[in-house]
């Protein structure tokens, strides 16, 4: 099993719909990934200073987030970037930065 921090820009104004998709759960019935992207995405976390998108994701693609990139990813990021990590590095690393999504509503996505 392997985890990667990931780094992405968020492609145009798309972050709204990709909100609202993990909101109603749209991508958890992707296999292998789509549980695991929700719950990541959920949880990611935004640079303020270069407005990049960061989370850290399990994957077991080579090339790393193949199938997600095709599915999702590609869809609302660009320039994205995998750096393998042990699991829970990539979160411990961008920890300070400030959630991507309002706190609460990430909270009542994942209980």
């Amino acid at each position: 099993m392997a985890y990667y921090l990931v780094k992405a820009k968020p492609r145009g104004n798309l972050m709204g719909e990709l909100h609202e998709k993990l909101a109603r759960g749209v991508f958890r019935s992707l296999e292998p990934f789509g549980k695991e992207l929700t719950r990541s995405l959920l949880a990611a976390r935004v640079d303020p200073e270069t407005g990049d998108i960061l989370w850290e994701e399990e994957d077991y693609c080579s090339p790393p987030l193949a199938q997600e990139r095709s599915a999702v990813l590609d869809q609302y990021f660009e320039d994205i970037e995998v750096k393998r990590v042990k699991q829970g590095k990539g979160w411990s690393m961008i920890s300070d930065l400030p959630h991507l999504w309002d706190k609460g509503e990430e909270s009542a996505e994942k209980g």
